[in-house]
Protein backbone atom coordinates (compact mmCIF):
# COMPACT_ATOMS: atom_id res chain seq x y z
CA UNK A 1 0.00 0.00 0.00
CA UNK A 2 2.98 2.30 0.58
CA UNK A 3 4.23 1.58 -2.94
CA UNK A 4 0.78 2.50 -4.28
CA UNK A 5 0.76 5.76 -2.30
CA UNK A 6 -2.20 4.81 -0.07
CA UNK A 7 -0.24 5.12 3.20
CA UNK A 8 2.55 7.48 4.23
CA UNK A 9 4.95 4.93 5.76
CA UNK A 10 6.27 1.53 4.73
CA UNK A 11 4.50 -1.52 6.15
CA UNK A 12 6.08 -2.77 9.42
CA UNK A 13 6.18 -6.35 8.14
CA UNK A 14 7.90 -8.21 5.33
CA UNK A 15 5.18 -10.67 4.35
CA UNK A 16 1.51 -11.44 4.87
CA UNK A 17 0.37 -14.89 6.05
CA UNK A 18 -3.33 -15.70 5.96
CA UNK A 19 -4.22 -18.31 8.54
CA UNK A 20 -6.95 -20.86 7.97
CA UNK A 21 -10.35 -20.76 9.64
CA UNK A 22 -11.05 -22.99 12.63
CA UNK A 23 -14.30 -24.82 11.93
CA UNK A 24 -16.80 -26.23 14.40
CA UNK A 25 -16.75 -29.88 15.43
CA UNK A 26 -19.35 -30.51 12.72
CA UNK A 27 -16.91 -29.31 10.04
CA UNK A 28 -18.92 -26.13 9.39
CA UNK A 29 -17.84 -22.54 9.95
CA UNK A 30 -18.40 -21.59 13.58
CA UNK A 31 -21.42 -19.36 14.15
CA UNK A 32 -24.02 -18.76 16.84
CA UNK A 33 -26.83 -19.52 14.41
CA UNK A 34 -25.45 -23.03 13.79
CA UNK A 35 -24.87 -23.55 17.50
CA UNK A 36 -21.37 -24.92 16.89
CA UNK A 37 -19.32 -22.07 18.35
CA UNK A 38 -16.78 -22.92 21.06
CA UNK A 39 -16.34 -20.47 23.92
CA UNK A 40 -12.60 -20.23 24.62
CA UNK A 41 -13.26 -19.12 28.20
CA UNK A 42 -14.78 -22.51 29.00
CA UNK A 43 -11.83 -24.36 27.46
CA UNK A 44 -9.33 -22.21 29.36
CA UNK A 45 -11.20 -22.70 32.65
CA UNK A 46 -11.04 -26.49 32.23
CA UNK A 47 -7.65 -27.03 30.60
CA UNK A 48 -5.70 -23.78 31.02
CA UNK A 49 -4.48 -21.16 28.56
CA UNK A 50 -1.36 -23.12 27.62
CA UNK A 51 -3.33 -26.20 26.52
CA UNK A 52 -5.77 -24.02 24.55
CA UNK A 53 -2.92 -22.16 22.85
CA UNK A 54 -0.94 -25.33 22.19
CA UNK A 55 -3.90 -27.18 20.67
CA UNK A 56 -4.65 -24.38 18.23
CA UNK A 57 -1.07 -24.54 16.95
CA UNK A 58 -1.06 -28.35 16.92
CA UNK A 59 -4.27 -28.72 14.89
CA UNK A 60 -2.46 -28.59 11.55
CA UNK A 61 -0.68 -26.28 9.09
CA UNK A 62 -1.30 -22.62 9.86
CA UNK A 63 -2.80 -21.80 6.46
CA UNK A 64 -5.33 -24.66 6.39
CA UNK A 65 -8.95 -24.76 7.60
CA UNK A 66 -9.24 -27.14 10.56
CA UNK A 67 -12.20 -28.54 12.50
CA UNK A 68 -12.19 -28.06 16.27
CA UNK A 69 -12.12 -31.20 18.42
CA UNK A 70 -12.28 -30.84 22.19
CA UNK A 71 -10.72 -34.30 22.62
CA UNK A 72 -7.64 -32.86 20.91
CA UNK A 73 -7.33 -30.32 23.74
CA UNK A 74 -7.33 -33.23 26.18
CA UNK A 75 -4.42 -34.75 24.25
CA UNK A 76 -2.15 -31.71 24.49
CA UNK A 77 -3.26 -31.22 28.11
CA UNK A 78 -1.93 -34.70 28.86
CA UNK A 79 1.31 -33.80 27.07
CA UNK A 80 1.74 -30.75 29.30
CA UNK A 81 1.14 -33.06 32.26
CA UNK A 82 4.03 -35.23 31.07
CA UNK A 83 6.23 -32.12 30.85
CA UNK A 84 5.26 -31.23 34.43
CA UNK A 85 6.10 -34.74 35.67
CA UNK A 86 9.45 -34.55 33.88
CA UNK A 87 10.43 -31.86 36.40
CA UNK A 88 8.23 -32.36 39.47
CA UNK A 89 8.31 -35.33 41.86
CA UNK A 90 5.06 -37.22 41.39
CA UNK A 91 4.85 -38.30 45.02
CA UNK A 92 5.25 -34.69 46.13
CA UNK A 93 2.44 -33.61 43.80
CA UNK A 94 0.10 -36.34 45.10
CA UNK A 95 0.75 -35.09 48.63
CA UNK A 96 -0.11 -31.58 47.44
CA UNK A 97 -3.39 -32.75 45.88
CA UNK A 98 -4.44 -34.49 49.10
CA UNK A 99 -3.46 -31.52 51.26
CA UNK A 100 -5.19 -28.94 49.08
CA UNK A 101 -8.53 -30.78 49.34
CA UNK A 102 -8.35 -30.31 53.12
CA UNK A 103 -7.01 -26.76 53.05
CA UNK A 104 -7.89 -25.12 49.70
CA UNK A 105 -7.09 -21.68 51.09
CA UNK A 106 -3.43 -22.77 51.43
CA UNK A 107 -3.13 -23.97 47.81
CA UNK A 108 -0.58 -21.35 46.79
CA UNK A 109 1.69 -22.02 49.77
CA UNK A 110 1.42 -25.79 49.29
CA UNK A 111 2.21 -25.46 45.59
CA UNK A 112 5.40 -23.58 46.44
CA UNK A 113 6.56 -26.54 48.53
CA UNK A 114 6.52 -29.05 45.67
CA UNK A 115 9.78 -30.93 45.21
CA UNK A 116 11.71 -31.35 41.98
CA UNK A 117 11.97 -34.81 40.43
CA UNK A 118 14.73 -36.83 42.14
CA UNK A 119 16.26 -37.68 38.74
CA UNK A 120 17.07 -34.00 38.16
CA UNK A 121 20.76 -33.30 38.80
CA UNK A 122 23.83 -31.37 37.68
CA UNK A 123 25.44 -34.35 35.95
CA UNK A 124 27.15 -34.00 32.59
CA UNK A 125 24.74 -34.87 29.76
CA UNK A 126 25.43 -38.11 27.92
CA UNK A 127 26.00 -38.13 24.14
CA UNK A 128 22.54 -39.65 23.68
CA UNK A 129 20.92 -36.88 25.73
CA UNK A 130 22.77 -34.18 23.82
CA UNK A 131 21.76 -35.77 20.54
CA UNK A 132 18.08 -35.75 21.56
CA UNK A 133 18.32 -32.12 22.70
CA UNK A 134 20.12 -30.80 19.62
CA UNK A 135 17.79 -32.68 17.27
CA UNK A 136 14.90 -30.98 19.07
CA UNK A 137 16.57 -27.54 18.89
CA UNK A 138 17.15 -27.91 15.15
CA UNK A 139 13.62 -29.11 14.38
CA UNK A 140 11.82 -26.54 16.54
CA UNK A 141 13.99 -23.68 15.23
CA UNK A 142 13.41 -24.63 11.59
CA UNK A 143 9.68 -25.10 12.13
CA UNK A 144 9.25 -21.78 13.93
CA UNK A 145 11.01 -20.00 11.07
CA UNK A 146 8.70 -21.77 8.60
CA UNK A 147 5.58 -21.23 10.76
CA UNK A 148 5.13 -25.02 10.95
CA UNK A 149 4.00 -24.89 14.55
CA UNK A 150 2.30 -28.30 14.56
CA UNK A 151 5.46 -30.18 13.58
CA UNK A 152 7.53 -28.10 16.00
CA UNK A 153 5.24 -29.26 18.81
CA UNK A 154 5.64 -32.84 17.58
CA UNK A 155 9.42 -32.46 18.02
CA UNK A 156 8.87 -31.33 21.62
CA UNK A 157 6.70 -34.39 22.21
CA UNK A 158 9.39 -36.69 20.82
CA UNK A 159 11.94 -35.15 23.18
CA UNK A 160 9.66 -35.55 26.23
CA UNK A 161 9.05 -39.20 25.32
CA UNK A 162 12.80 -39.84 25.33
CA UNK A 163 13.61 -37.71 28.38
CA UNK A 164 10.91 -39.44 30.46
CA UNK A 165 12.96 -42.66 30.22
CA UNK A 166 16.21 -41.09 31.49
CA UNK A 167 17.32 -42.24 34.91
CA UNK A 168 19.44 -39.07 35.11
CA UNK A 169 17.96 -35.76 33.92
CA UNK A 170 20.64 -33.06 33.63
CA UNK A 171 19.43 -29.56 34.49
CA UNK A 172 21.48 -28.22 31.59
CA UNK A 173 19.48 -30.21 29.06
CA UNK A 174 16.03 -29.67 30.57
CA UNK A 175 16.69 -25.97 31.09
CA UNK A 176 17.35 -25.53 27.37
CA UNK A 177 14.24 -27.58 26.57
CA UNK A 178 12.14 -25.06 28.51
CA UNK A 179 13.37 -22.28 26.21
CA UNK A 180 12.09 -24.30 23.25
CA UNK A 181 8.75 -24.90 24.98
CA UNK A 182 8.28 -21.26 25.98
CA UNK A 183 6.85 -19.89 22.68
CA UNK A 184 4.21 -22.64 22.73
CA UNK A 185 3.32 -22.96 26.43
CA UNK A 186 4.75 -19.87 28.16
CA UNK A 187 2.96 -20.21 31.51
CA UNK A 188 4.15 -23.75 32.20
CA UNK A 189 7.64 -23.07 30.84
CA UNK A 190 8.08 -19.99 33.06
CA UNK A 191 6.78 -21.83 36.13
CA UNK A 192 9.17 -24.75 35.66
CA UNK A 193 12.10 -22.49 34.78
CA UNK A 194 11.57 -20.62 38.04
CA UNK A 195 11.56 -23.86 40.02
CA UNK A 196 14.64 -25.06 38.18
CA UNK A 197 16.46 -21.80 38.89
CA UNK A 198 16.89 -21.03 35.20
CA UNK A 199 15.79 -17.40 35.48
CA UNK A 200 16.38 -14.80 38.16
CA UNK A 201 14.59 -11.47 37.82
CA UNK A 202 13.91 -12.11 34.14
CA UNK A 203 11.68 -14.30 32.02
CA UNK A 204 12.50 -17.03 29.52
CA UNK A 205 11.42 -14.65 26.75
CA UNK A 206 14.63 -12.68 27.33
CA UNK A 207 16.91 -15.70 27.36
CA UNK A 208 19.01 -16.31 24.23
CA UNK A 209 17.50 -18.81 21.82
CA UNK A 210 19.51 -22.06 21.86
CA UNK A 211 21.58 -23.10 18.84
CA UNK A 212 22.14 -26.67 17.72
CA UNK A 213 25.49 -28.27 17.03
CA UNK A 214 25.62 -30.61 14.03
CA UNK A 215 28.42 -32.54 15.71
CA UNK A 216 25.89 -33.99 18.16
CA UNK A 217 23.60 -35.11 15.32
CA UNK A 218 26.10 -37.34 13.52
CA UNK A 219 24.96 -40.96 13.56
CA UNK A 220 27.51 -43.28 15.19
CA UNK A 221 25.84 -46.36 13.77
CA UNK A 222 23.52 -46.81 10.81
CA UNK A 223 21.22 -49.77 10.24
CA UNK A 224 21.70 -50.53 6.55
CA UNK A 225 19.12 -52.70 4.70
CA UNK A 226 20.41 -55.57 2.56
CA UNK A 227 18.39 -56.84 -0.39
CA UNK A 228 18.81 -60.00 -2.43
CA UNK A 229 17.47 -59.68 -5.97
CA UNK A 230 15.49 -56.62 -4.87
CA UNK A 231 13.87 -58.18 -1.79
CA UNK A 232 14.76 -57.15 1.76
CA UNK A 233 16.55 -60.02 3.51
CA UNK A 234 18.45 -58.47 6.40
CA UNK A 235 20.27 -55.49 7.93
CA UNK A 236 23.87 -54.65 8.79
CA UNK A 237 25.23 -52.04 11.21
CA UNK A 238 27.77 -49.63 9.72
CA UNK A 239 29.29 -46.25 10.56
CA UNK A 240 29.33 -43.21 8.27
CA UNK A 241 33.05 -43.89 7.62
CA UNK A 242 32.57 -47.53 6.52
CA UNK A 243 34.03 -48.02 3.05
CA UNK A 244 32.09 -49.46 0.13
CA UNK A 245 34.31 -52.57 0.13
CA UNK A 246 33.66 -53.19 3.83
CA UNK A 247 29.90 -52.70 3.33
CA UNK A 248 29.96 -55.37 0.61
CA UNK A 249 31.82 -57.80 2.89
CA UNK A 250 29.42 -57.21 5.79
CA UNK A 251 26.39 -57.65 3.52
CA UNK A 252 27.67 -60.95 2.11
CA UNK A 253 28.53 -62.21 5.61
CA UNK A 254 25.18 -61.25 7.15
CA UNK A 255 23.67 -64.39 8.71
CA UNK A 256 20.12 -63.68 7.55
CA UNK A 257 21.32 -62.95 4.01
CA UNK A 258 23.47 -66.08 3.84
CA UNK A 259 20.50 -68.42 3.53
CA UNK A 260 19.42 -66.64 0.34
CA UNK A 261 22.84 -66.49 -1.35
CA UNK A 262 24.58 -69.69 -0.25
CA UNK A 263 25.10 -72.18 -3.06
CA UNK A 264 24.22 -69.45 -5.55
CA UNK A 265 26.40 -67.38 -7.84
CA UNK A 266 26.77 -63.78 -6.72
CA UNK A 267 26.75 -61.78 -9.92
CA UNK A 268 26.95 -58.26 -8.49
CA UNK A 269 26.81 -56.31 -5.25
CA UNK A 270 25.33 -52.83 -5.60
CA UNK A 271 25.87 -50.32 -2.78
CA UNK A 272 23.52 -47.33 -2.91
CA UNK A 273 25.14 -44.70 -0.62
CA UNK A 274 23.09 -43.87 2.49
CA UNK A 275 20.28 -46.17 1.34
CA UNK A 276 20.85 -49.90 0.87
CA UNK A 277 22.85 -52.84 -0.49
CA UNK A 278 21.43 -55.06 -3.22
CA UNK A 279 22.99 -58.45 -3.96
CA UNK A 280 22.19 -59.89 -7.36
CA UNK A 281 22.42 -63.70 -7.45
CA UNK A 282 21.76 -66.36 -10.06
Amino acid sequence: MFDLGHVSTAEPFQRLVNQGIILGEDGQKMSKSRGNAVNPDGVIDEYGADAFRLYEMFMGPLEMMKPWNTKGVEGVYRFLGRVWRLFIDEGSYKDYEQAVTVAPDQAEALLADLKLHPALNDAEPTPEQLKALHACIKKVTDDLDGMRYNTGISALMVFVNEASKWESRPREVLGIFLRLLNPFAPHLAEELAGRLGEVSGNTLAYQPWPEWDEAFLVEDSIEFPVQVNGKLRGHIDITPETSREEIEKLALACEKVQQFISEKEVKKVIVVPNRLVNIAVK
